[in-house]
């Protein structure tokens, strides 16, 4: 209940959400006592939210938000929903506390020390699910308990506070895109990508399994991304413990997880490992190509035999990206819908396995390719790469939003260029449509131009290769040239070295956005003129006339 007020009323402090925590609390007590009372119709998140309107003075701290109250749900909720701020500016960044006053407050009283903390994560991150702010309380429990024992509690803390930190910043990301793919393209596609990943993590599972899990994760994603945080909890709760009571059926992976308490085993099972695959699976030749009734059976249920086929794909393949064996499946599906009307379906679709070896080794060669890159040059090298690559293919975005856009691109790199060979392709796909989708966003709001719309528009397995293969964007008008933008002084000399690394990497950035067509040799000549031009002129007296004659 306090994830779930925290979540929507930002503002507010500990002791103000405690009141409503308490009236939801005792509301629940009532109704358990008597299920019948007129109160206890109403659905959690109706309850929630009139306890919302309720407060007083609401439109003092949330303005307009206040108007939500005047809809009836489910637009009520929809509408409180887009008030949420992502990124809360107006929350100073969370500070720990000083460590002897930490131990001595969670020994003193554990509930309002875990309260607070749970408070604290859920205002600072509105889209991150009930159950993992839970796990991360859980976490963070286990971290005092055993850096109180320690003779330097402090570091102990820094080191493991700032560890769930990360984590939390990391999932909330993960989650809020997961609502937005769900909102945007759909249960179908969303169900689809699951699918995928559900059948890589557990290949030995029947199929019958995983499709009555999947529906189940709909749910609950369903719920999570709705804010109705009580019902998400409770039934990934019934999920795990389902999962849990069948082991043998699942995963091999999940035992230590299941042996957890409730609220840290889910968060558990879904960080497990992938399990291995059945060593004698049969090629997929046979049923998918070979098979003289593929049509038929194609025809009799088109999205529950594309859904097997999914299956039997991505189980076989956990090296691949979700992304990639939905284009895979996208591509089977097609071929199947041309050929299904030839007199000759096999001969039509019998260079098919060719044709799907060929795409994959083109995103393997991505990978490789920019994975190379990366070890060969650094990162530096790497991000100027990428900066040159995707100015001239927006060159109307701001020049800090490119900045941002190839720096989170080359976290990605570095991320999961230094993973296995066989992780590196999931890893990269999977944050490379993150970074996709954000980008996504900004167009909605501020449209990019013409090649940035249609890509956003695509379908969701098809958006990173459209951006990969994305050329210089012609009808792009360069502003006038402006002295300004390449005006220099002596604070770059005395910059620090990464200062002087980002001057000249917007230099770059402003340069390209005036020149599109500049070739590699002529950006070339260009920085190392510059690098040459800072070493020159920084060693003369009148360091401003030489920035202006060079």
């Amino acid at each position: 209940s306090m994830i779930t007020f925290a979540q929507y009323l930002q503002r507010c402090s500990y002791e103000g959400l405690s009141k409503l925590v308490k009236d939801v609390v005792d509301l629940a007590q009532k109704c358990v006592a008597n299920e019948d009372a007129p109160e206890c119709t109403k659905s959690l998140p109706s309850i929630f939210l009139d306890e919302i309107c309720q407060v007083e003075k609401l439109r003092d701290s949330y303005g307009a938000m206040a108007d939500c109250c005047s809809k009836a749900d489910p637009e009520r909720n929809q509408c409180f929903l887009s008030f949420k701020v992502a990124q809360p500016d107006f929350i100073p960044p969370y500070q720990r506390p000083a460590a002897d006053v930490m131990c001595k407050e969670y020994q003193d009283n554990r509930v309002s020390f875990m309260g607070h903390f749970i408070y604290s994560v859920a205002r600072r991150t509105p889209f991150l699910y009930a159950p993992t702010i839970l796990g991360l309380a859980a976490d963070y429990e286990h971290a005092v308990q055993s850096c109180c024992k320690e003779s330097d509690i402090g570091a102990c803390l820094d080191e493991k506070v700032g560890a769930i930190k990360e984590k939390a910043k990391k999932m909330s990301l993960k989650q809020q895109y997961s609502c937005e793919i769900l909102n945007k393209y759909g249960e179908r596609t969303f169900q689809a990508n699951k699918l995928a990943l559900l059948s890589q993590k557990y290949p030995k599972a029947p199929f019958s399994e995983i499709v009555k899990i999947l529906q189940d994760i709909k749910g609950i994603y369903k719920e999570c991304c709705e804010g109705d945080m009580i019902e998400c909890m409770d039934d990934r709760a019934e999920l795990i413990t389902y999962m849990c009571s069948k082991q043998d059926v699942f995963s091999s992976k999940i035992k230590d997880c299941c042996d957890k308490p409730v609220v840290e085993r889910s968060q558990c099972v879904i960080e497990a490992d992938y399990d291995e695959k059945p060593e004698d699976l049969p090629s997929l030749v046979e049923k998918y190509i070979q098979d003289k009734e593929v049509c038929k059976s194609f025809e009799a249920g088109h999205d529950a035999f594309l859904s097997e086929f999914v299956y039997e794909y991505s189980r076989r393949h956990p090296e691949l990206s979700t992304q990639l064996i939905l284009r895979v499946t996208k591509g089977y599906e097609t071929l199947l819908e041309k050929c299904c009307k030839t007199d000759n379906p096999a001969q039509c679709y019998g260079n098919a396995v060719e044709d799907l070896n060929k795409h994959i080794k083109e995103t393997q060669d991505v990978v490789k390719t920019n994975c190379d890159l990366l070890a060969t040059h650094g990162e530096a090298d790497f991000l100027k790469a990428l900066l040159i690559r995707y100015t001239k293919k927006m060159p109307q975005v701001s020049t800090d939003t490119l900045l941002e856009i190839g720096k989170k691109m080359t976290a990605v790199g570095t991320k999961c260029c230094q993973l296995p060979e066989n992780k590196r392709l999931p890893c990269s796909e999977g944050y490379l449509s993150i970074v996709i989708q954000e980008m996504c966003k900004r167009q909605e709001t501020t449209p990019i131009n013409e090649h940035v719309s249609h890509c956003c528009s695509d379908s969701y397995a098809h958006r990173r290769p459209c951006f990969t293969a994305m050329g210089v964007d012609t009808k792009y008008v360069p502003p006038a040239f402006n002295p300004d933008m390449f005006s220099f002084d002596e604070k770059l000399c005395t910059a620090a070295p990464a200062e002087r690394e980002l001057g000249q990497m917007k230099l770059l950035v402003n340069l390209i956005k005036r020149k599109p067509q500049m070739t590699e040799e002529q950006i070339k000549t260009i920085a190392n003129g510059f690098t040459a031009m800072v070493d020159k002129c920084c060693k003369q007296s009148d360091i401003e006339t030489c920035f202006g004659e060079e």
